[in-house]
């Protein structure tokens, strides 16, 4: 008999725990929004003396 209330009272802290669903999170709740950086020109410029160093060639690499 005692292990059938220590089951009874198993099940019934997991009733208590898992027994319903949690609260609904709204769509509205779960965006972020965070104001977009200026464009900054000068990021984008193409330099063509350093454009070669963000490539990677095997030619290079082994000094041919």
């Amino acid at each position: 008999m005692e292990h059938r209330s220590t089951t009874d009272g198993a099940a019934a802290a997991r009733r208590a725990r898992f027994g319903r669903l949690p609260a609904r999170i709204r769509p509205e709740n779960m965006v972020e929004e965070k104001a977009a950086t200026t464009n900054d020109p000068a990021r984008h410029v193409h330099d063509p003396e350093t454009s070669w160093t963000s490539f990677s060639c095997l030619a290079v690499d082994l000094g041919l």
